[in-house]
């Protein structure tokens, strides 16, 4: 293992928690009030003035020091040490119903909606000859 340090790059790091909290470059841009181009020169950019990472802080729900002290080993040894998978539960993921019978069911409902369709037509068709008759 080397024994340089990593850049603090902070573009990388606002990237990153971006990415972490499901946000596109363009959300984080309409939020800052300037373009999707701008959003990613930023995050190419190894360091960003105060003022605009404030701003860049607020937008993604962070402090400026979450952004600046970010570690990309430090998540993932809070989601390893949090996450959780109990296999002991019975848990189905599976259908509980057969595809194939709901199926057949919607297409007995669409054939029961065309017959009324149907039906209101004829009924249309039979008052308009009576109106027509009657002049």
């Amino acid at each position: 293992m080397s024994t340089l340090s990593k850049p603090n790059h902070i573009g990388r790091k606002i990237s990153r928690i971006r990415e972490l909290r499901d946000m596109k470059q363009e959300a984080l841009a309409q939020a800052l009030g300037t373009n999707q181009q701008a959003i990613s020169a930023i995050e190419n950019s190894e360091t960003i003035e105060d003022g605009k990472l404030a701003e860049i802080a607020k937008a993604l729900g962070v402090t400026v020091e979450a952004i600046k002290n970010f570690s990309e080993e430090a998540v993932l040894n809070i989601i390893g040490n949090t996450y959780h998978v109990d296999n002991s539960s019975a848990v189905n993921y599976g259908c509980t119903f057969n595809p194939l019978d709901k199926l057949i069911q919607a297409h007995e409902e669409q054939i029961k909606l065309y017959e009324r369709l149907v039906q209101a037509e004829k009924d249309k068709i039979e008052y308009l000859e009576k109106i027509i008759k009657g002049k």
